[in-house]
């Protein structure tokens, strides 16, 4: 019998514009984890409505600051404004901004 890893679902993908539901901000996703891969000392400071660890999570560029998080998927849902968000990295991740969507840079050579 082989070890299956189940393929867990993400709602999201990069580029995505997301609302966070609880705290209220936009931002863009710049990365997916099928699972949580932080540490278990970042996750009992800073996870404190304990989201599932073996369902997505997203590192996301929040709209309007210079900094980056990293979130539940159960805590996001899809960014009803659609424009573009003002952040200092977006260059860094995106090429442009194409119907309500971030295009990603493709890899350097």
């Amino acid at each position: 019998m082989s070890n299956v890893i189940p393929i867990t679902r993400v709602n999201f993908s990069v580029g995505d514009l997301i609302h966070h539901r609880l705290f209220d901000y936009r931002g863009v996703i710049v990365d997916v984890d099928r699972v949580f891969e932080g540490s278990d000392e970042w996750y009992e400071s800073v996870a404190r409505s304990r989201p599932p660890k073996d369902k997505p999570w997203y590192h996301v560029l929040v709209d309007g600051s210079d900094h980056t998080t990293y979130v539940a998927e159960r805590n996001l849902e899809p960014d009803d404004v659609l424009e573009p968000i003002n952040h200092p990295l977006l260059e860094h991740f995106f090429t442009h901004f194409e119907q309500g969507k971030y295009i990603r840079s493709s890899p350097a050579n």
